[in-house]
This record gives structure tokens, C-alpha cells and sequence, in this order.
């Protein structure tokens, strides 16, 4: 590990330590964000709506046209009290606060009157004692708010029971509650708070308290107290940690064991607000009776009393983004209870998301440090990825709620900072070697030099190179006729078009050298098959300057085609730095050097425009090869046995290129036994060679003047060029 590797690590697992305490404090952001990640799980899979024996009787405006106003007199919640409780309500739940003298009731109106006898005002009906005397032996739980003033707390109707340590203190504190009507207190078979999210900011309800606390007293919320009393039980059994106070793990309330969060909130698992669920009061309280559908809808079933009047203001938000009544999530709670479908955030979420934040922000940061950002970036992906299936599979088959934001975010700023270090630190010598190697590698041997180790190494290297030589027919013609700035437009265009072959096949420009491209294959790191990428090469170069004749690319006329000859030799060569130390350039000499250079001007003599000799023929798979004889290079004492390259795979499979190897067979042995066939087979193979390209002719045409080329090839020669 360098220095500056090391430096970027320590910087790394800083920010994952900050980004650890951070989630660890659990901001309120962080809160905001598990919280609607959570509801755009329940939106993408709602709990589903099943006919539960739950209702909600709803004061809705149709109620309040029918016989008024809220507050209706109590006697005639006293009346929708009876007629419930004949249609065989199993528990009837009012989420309204009766908290004041019913100002409606005949007493309270008349004691109003001035000069009126108080005597006769105490014999007149009062609706509190009507309705206390409705409610009273039946199942009806009554609700009470909270209070910021006073000291009032309700008087609890069940008992409680513990297993564990005392959970008594877990949930949230009641300081004070509304008191309700004295008789009306006395004679309801159960009471429980109403407030859906007391101190929550949020106007979304996503968890219901079912307990509050005064520190020594646990009071039910309206849910689970209406729950009791549909059951006749007299007790809630909660469950407390095993070995620490102050948690709350689940309550049973009769036959139901409903989990519960540490705080003893219920997660709310909500199902689309639906018609089904609600039945208006005017239709129990009309003057000829409930219909029979309103009856048997209501019998059995637990009743919550509450309205959907816009202007009683009892509107909340669910997970789902609806609108509902506030009596709708009681009824929904129920539901949910009855059904079995709970949603869990275990105690040791928290621990698990800060502990994956750490884990997963260390691994982060040491793959972004030592592998491609590429490979971090695939990896972080992956990561994100798996944490959001997790999250969800957890969610969709088990009901566990798993933040996967916090890791992710946490783990994206990470990847960022890491990444952005090393592009800015880490990685400026690989910058510098892809700046200085850029104007002569493919992109491929660029990546592989920075990934390899010491694959580049300043010096000399004897290695085999595949070496080209590509050169311009007839330049000096083509100079004498143009303006200096016309040659040099017409060389860039020439051998730009050229010279991307050599890159897109691997291969390493070494140099241009005025109308002339060298370049080799197989340095400065190891390149597999190099000598067929370069007759690859000089194959697209040949179609590139068919393209670029045919369309008058060099505006010469379509008469005038410009030609090159190639030179293709594979040897021992040194390749590496060379020059003055303030100057040099990464280039190859050596004896394949020379050979390549000489075979690039035997194209000439031979009358074809791509030859290669036999040491890179050896290697070259598949191709469309025909011998081109022995040639005399300068400087070599044995003669070098060349090929022409005719074209590729495809040429190669072609029954015509067969057809002409079968006579350039015949004409090989004729050559060598100085036959007198030998003009005509040169006439039958210049036929044979227009049908496969253009330009075999010329090469066959010039087979009669160099025929000591043939009689002196070395033995297998014939073989080979059958190959």
C-alpha cells in the first residue's frame, strides 16, 4: 500500500466513523425519510381490505342534514346507543369527547330561562343521565383526549399483568386528560384515549400508541379497550423485556397477541379507505328502522361512533397518502389485529442499519482505494441493490420494517469521497502514463498497462514484435503536383484513416515518417495472436483506402487512386525509451525492424500492395495466403520467403480463392521444373485472381520477370502456401 493509498484509507474511514455517530443520533431527517420509505412500501403492497366485523357508524354530512348540527343531544346518542346495541353490536366505541353538560338537555335549557322555578327546571329530563342510563350494563367504551392543563386522569376499567421487567414506564407520558361527564365515566364499560400520534410532529399517522403512562399507571387507547370489551376479558397481559425495564414487546388482549414497538406503539399496516367500512348514522337512527343489510352488517361487529363531517375537523393522513376520518384508523387498528397482518420494526433495527453503515462504509472504502472505479462502482451498485431487496423481502414476506436509505445514502457519500480522492490523488501517475501513451495505444493496452503489474518499463526490452510498414505509391508524383499545405492536408487525411487500424487491433504507432506509418504489435505489454492482428490491420487499411478512392476523399479526380504497400515481418526486436533524456521516443529496432521496412518496399517489385513474411505467416490462422516466392532483402545473406495476403477468413472458405490456389499450385511446380506450361497457368491464374481481388493480376503479371524468385524457395515452401 503507498503512502497516498494509505492517506485516502484513514480519510475514508473517518467519514464512515462521522456518518456511524450521525445515524447513530438519528436526526430528524433521518426519521422523515425511514418514515416515507416506509409508506411507499405499504403503498406498493396495502394491506388488503377484508369484510372484518369492525364498522364505523360515521356522522357524516348526510347525518348532520338529516337532524342537524353537532352536538346532537345526548338522547339521541342515547338512542343510537340502543338501537346498537339491538342489532347486536359486540362493543360500541365513541371517538367523541363527551366532556361537557349537554347544553341541549331540557334541564340545562330551562335553568337558561330567567324567572323560571329551579324546582321545576330539577324535574325536567336531563339527556347526561338519559345517556349514561343507555350506556350503562352494555358494551360501550367512551374516549378521552389529553390535556396540557390540570393533573385529571381517567380511572382505568381492566387490569393489567406483566412477564419480564415492568413495562410500565415504555410508552408515551400522560400529563392530564379531558374529564368526562362524572355518570357518563361511571357507567362505560371501558375508556381509552383517542389520540392517534400525541407529540408527533408528522401529520401522517404510521404508529398508534396503545398505552400511555402517568409512570405508575398504563391507560389503553380506544382500539384495544373497544377489543377487550368485544371479548369480556378484564385484563391486558403485556410483555416487557426479559432483563431491562421500560421496554414493551407485545400485549394480550383476550385471544390476540398483538407485537408492539419498544414504546408500545402499534405500526399501523393500512388498507384502502373503502365504502364497506363505514355505515352512516342516519340509516341506524332512522325514524322506520335500520335495514336488515345495516343489521347484520352491525351484528357482531365492533361500532366505533365518529364522524367524516369536513367541518368536525377529525381528518388524518394515512401511509397510503389518504385523507380519512381519525375514527377510521381505530376501526382500522382492529381490523388489522384481527386479521393477524403486522408490521415489526424490531428493538435491533437501529443497531443493524448503524452497524451496516459501518461494515459495508469500510468495504466501500477499500475497494474504491484499491480496485478500478469501475469495479467500486459495480460493487456499490450491487450493495445498493441488496439492501433494498432485503429491505423489501422483509417487508412484503415477514412485516419487518428495515430502513435501507440510511445505509445507502451513507454508503453513496462514501463512494464519493473515496472516489473523489483518488481521482485527484491517487490516480496522477496513471493519468500520466495514459497522457503520454494515449496518442499511440488502443484503449485496451492502455487499460491493461495500468493494471498490470511492471507491464511498463522505461529501458530497452528485447521481446518478438510483429513490425508494419506501411508506405504511399507514387509520392513524389502526387507532391510535385501540389501546393505544401495541399500535401500535408492530404497526408493527415491519408494516414489519420490509416493509422486508427493499427490502434483498434492492439497495435502500437511508433511513428510517422513523412508519407510512411510504422508500428508493431506485442509491446510494450504481451498482445495474444499479434501477428494476425496485424494482417487485420493491413486488411482494413486496404478496404479504408478502397473507401477513400472511391468516394475522391483527396480530391484528385476519380481517375487518379492513391496506393500504399505493406510490410509485415515478426522477429526479435528491443523495444523501449530511446533518445536523449530530455527527449526520446518509445520505438523498436532491430533485425525485424529492417526486414518489415524491406518487405514494404518489395511490394513494388512483387506488384501487390500486402506481403508478409513466413515467420508471421507461421502464425496467421484461417487467412487467404498465397506464396509470393523467396526475395534477396539487403543486408540478409539468405533469401526471405514472403506471402501475399490476399484477405481475410471469408476470402479465404471462397470456392474462387480454392479454384485459384489449385492453379497457383501448378504453377509453383511449374516454376520449379521450368515447364513450359508455365505462361499458360500464368494466364489461367490471372483469371482465377480477378474473380477473388483486385490487384492479383498485376502480381501474376510480374511472375514472369522474377521466376528465380520461385526455382530457389526453400523446401515446404509449396505447402505452406497451400496452408
Amino acid at each position: 500500500m503507498t503512502r497516498v493509498q494509505q492517506i485516502g484509507v484513514v480519510i475514508g474511514l473517518a467519514i464512515v466513523a462521522a456518518l456511524t455517530i450521525l445515524r447513530a443520533g438519528d436526526p430528524g431527517i433521518f426519521k422523515l425519510i425511514r418514515g416515507v420509505t416506509f409508506d411507499e412500501y405499504q403503498r406498493l403492497v396495502p394491506r388488503t381490505f377484508e369484510s372484518m366485523p369492525v364498522r364505523v357508524i360515521d356522522i357524516d354530512e348526510a347525518s348532520l342534514r338529516e337532524f342537524g348540527q353537532w352536538p346532537w343531544p345526548r338522547d339521541r346518542i342515547a338512542l343510537l346507543v340502543d338501537r346498537l346495541s339491538q342489532m347486536g353490536a359486540a362493543a360500541i366505541a365513541f371517538d367523541i369527547l363527551f366532556a361537557e353538560p349537554d347544553r341541549l338537555s331540557p334541564r340545562n335549557v330551562v335553568r337558561e330561562v330567567a324567572g323560571v322555578d329551579p324546582s321545576f327546571a330539577e324535574k325536567l329530563p336531563d339527556n347526561d343521565e338519559i345517556f349514561a342510563s343507555a350506556i350503562a350494563e352494555k358494551p360501550v367504551v367512551l374516549g378521552f383526549g389529553l390535556s396540557n392543563e390540570g393533573n385529571y386522569r381517567p380511572p382505568v376499567k381492566a387490569g393489567f399483568a406483566f412477564t419480564g421487567e415492568s413495562p410500565v414506564s415504555a410508552p408515551p407520558y400522560l400529563r392530564a386528560s379531558t374529564p368526562l361527564r362524572p355518570q357518563l365515566e361511571a357507567k362505560a364499560a371501558g375508556l381509552g384515549h383517542i389520540s392517534l400520534n400525541p407529540g408527533n410532529p408528522s401529520p401522517v399517522v404510521r404508529a398508534v400508541p396503545l398505552f400511555l403512562t402517568d409512570g405508575t399507571q398504563l391507560y389503553p387507547n380506544l382500539a384495544i379497550e373497544a377489543l377487550r370489551v368485544a371479548q369480556g376479558v378484564s385484563t391486558y397481559v403485556l410483555s416487557g423485556a426479559p432483563d431491562r425495564a421500560g421496554i414493551m414487546t407485545s400485549a394480550k388482549i383476550g385471544d390476540f397477541v398483538v407485537p408492539l414497538t419498544a414504546a408500545g406503539e402499534l405500526w399501523l399496516y393500512v388498507s384502502p379507505d373503502r365504502a364497506e367500512r363505514y355505515i352512516s348514522a342516519r340509516q341506524v337512527l332512522a325514524a322506520e328502522g335500520a335495514a336488515p343489510e345495516v343489521a347484520a352488517a352491525i351484528d357482531g361487529s365492533i361500532v366505533f361512533v365518529g364522524t367524516s363531517a369536513a367541518g368536525l375537523q377529525d381528518i388524518r393522513v394515512t401511509a397510503l397518502g389518504e385523507n380519512v376520518p381519525g375514527v377510521s384508523l381505530h376501526a382500522q387498528a382492529v381490523e388489522q389485529i384481527l386479521s393477524g397482518h403486522y408490521l415489526s420494526r424490531p428493538d435491533w433495527a437501529d443497531g443493524l442499519e448503524i452497524l451496516m453503515i459501518a461494515v459495508l462504509g469500510c468495504l466501500l472504502v477499500v475497494v474504491t482505494t484499491f480496485v478500478s472505479p469501475a469495479v467500486a462502482l459495480i460493487c456499490g451498485l450491487l450493495i445498493t441493490a441488496m439492501g433494498l431487496v432485503a429491505s423489501w423481502l422483509s417487508f412484503l414476506y415477514a412485516g419487518l420494517l428495515f430502513d435501507p436509505l440510511a445505509p445507502i445514502v451513507s454508503g453513496s457519500i462514501i463512494h464519493f469521497a473515496a472516489t473523489s480522492f483518488r481521482i485527484l490523488v491517487i490516480d496522477r501517475e496513471r493519468r500520466a502514463v495514459r497522457r503520454a501513451f494515449g496518442h499511440y495505444l488502443s484503449p485496451s493496452l492502455l487499460h491493461r498497462i495500468e493494471h498490470t503489474r511492471d507491464a511498463l518499463r522505461l529501458g530497452g526490452d528485447d521481446r518478438e514484435l510483429t513490425v508494419m510498414f506501411v508506405d504511399v505509391r507514387s509520392f513524389t508524383e502526387i507532391s510535385e503536383r501540389l501546393a505544401p499545405t495541399d500535401v500535408v492536408a492530404f497526408l493527415n487525411t491519408l494516414l489519420d484513416a490509416l493509422s486508427r487500424h493499427v490502434v483498434a487491433n492492439e497495435g502500437t504507432l511508433d511513428k510517422f515518417i513523412g508519407d510512411s506509418i510504422m508500428a508493431f504489435w506485442n509491446a510494450p505489454v504481451d498482445v495474444a495472436d499479434h501477428e494476425t492482428k496485424a494482417v487485420r490491420a493491413a486488411l482494413a487499411m486496404r478496404e479504408t483506402l478502397a473507401e477513400l478512392n472511391a468516394g475522391d476523399a483527396f480530391g484528385f479526380g476519380p481517375e487518379q487512386k492513391v496506393g500504399i504497400g505493406i510490410g509485415i515481418h515478426t522477429g526479435l526486436a528491443c523495444v523501449g525509451n530511446m533518445g536523449a533524456k530530455t527527449r526520446f521516443n518509445y520505438s523498436a529496432v532491430g533485425d525485424a525492424v529492417n526486414v518489415a521496412a524491406r518487405l514494404e518496399s518489395c511490394c513494388k517489385e512483387v506488384g501487390f500492395d500486402i506481403l508478409i513474411s513466413d515467420s508471421t505467416a507461421k502464425s496467421v490462422q484461417g487467412m487467404a495466403l498465397i506464396e509470393a516466392g523467396a526475395i534477396p532483402l539487403k543486408g540478409k545473406s539468405s533469401r526471405t520467403q514472403i506471402l501475399a495476403v490476399v484477405g481475410d477468413e471469408r476470402v479465404a472458405a471462397s470456392a474462387e480463392f480454392a479454384a485459384l490456389v489449385g492453379v497457383h499450385q501448378q504453377l509453383m511446380q511449374a516454376l520449379l521444373s521450368h515447364s513450359k506450361n508455365t505462361r499458360k497457368l500464368i494466364g489461367t491464374a490471372k483469371l482465377r485472381a480477378v474473380q477473388v481481388i483486385d490487384g492479383l493480376a498485376e502480381f501474376y503479371q510480374r511472375i514472369s520477370g522474377r521466376t528465380d524468385h520461385f526455382r530457389e524457395a526453400p523446401d515446404g515452401l509449396e505447402k505452406s502456401a497451400a496452408d
